[in-house]
């Protein structure tokens, strides 16, 4: 393939919900402990995240009334040199998440080389605000984001043959409906909270109607009785079902 695999790998309520009070229920501590488990066991060296995911969990929020800039940036890919191999890749069409520097670093996850991934209609401040701290960028689309685009760069820029996708749920969504997947790892567990307004696990974001999709099931692990770790493949060509 000219693009990486892609692993969609999300740890979800029996309601779908991706987030939510269930997380801090005991009976998830195993799920949240496979969740880990399964991220190392796939190994990929990127992940993909959408704005809302890295503004919640990895950026430092979000940024705004950034000093014009003098300088006009032609809309190329911004390839900076990095001393490692795992990446961060943040979907981030508009140009509005903070950051402190090119490299992220979680407790227990090795630190990653920051990719800010962008639509044209980003302004010059925000693409000098990313030089100005190194971060590597590249452009997937004039107003939206062009999810099969960004995996062919990926692939051709900096070598990436697997990622891991992981959310948000509009997220999973846009690469899903493009026929993207090419697993889907849920890490279930047996609790809910029937929390309206938490994420689930696959959304329109409300902006438009999608086919229903359909995967075929490869294997079932229960984990300490009650929870979980389902996998499954690409059932049909574009993901959708007939």
């Amino acid at each position: 393939m000219d693009r990486p695999t892609v692993i969609c790998h999300m740890l979800t309520a029996l309601d779908g919900k991706i987030d939510g009070q269930f997380f801090s229920a005991p009976e998830t501590m195993p799920a949240l402990k496979k969740y880990g488990e399964v991220r190392e066991f796939y190994d990929c060296p990127a992940t993909v995240y959408g704005t809302t995911t890295m503004a919640e969990g990895y950026a430092d929020g979000f940024v705004y009334d950034l000093p014009e800039s003098a300088a006009r940036f032609p809309r190329e890919d911004y390839i900076v040199q990095s001393d490692v191999k795992r990446y961060i890749v943040s979907l981030d069409g508009e140009g509005i998440l903070r950051w402190h520097g090119k490299y992220l670093e979680r407790k227990g996850r090795p630190k990653a080389h920051v990719i800010e991934v962008l639509t044209e209609q980003v302004p010059d401040s925000y693409l000098a605000y990313l030089r100005g701290f190194g971060i590597s960028y590249i452009f997937a689309g004039e107003e939206t984001i062009d999810c099969a685009l960004l995996l062919r760069k990926l692939k051709a820029l900096f070598g990436i043959d697997r990622v891991l996708l992981a959310g948000g749920g509009v997220t999973n969504q846009a690469f899903a409906a493009e026929g993207l997947i090419d697993e889907l790892s849920i890490v279930l567990a047996p609790t809910a909270d029937g929390e309206s307004g938490a994420a689930s696990l696959f959304e329109t974001g409300g902006f438009s109607s999608a086919a229903p999709m359909a995967y075929s099931l490869e294997s079932v692990e229960v984990v300490e009785k009650d929870t979980l770790w389902l996998r499954y493949k690409a059932k049909a060509k574009g993901g959708y079902a007939k």
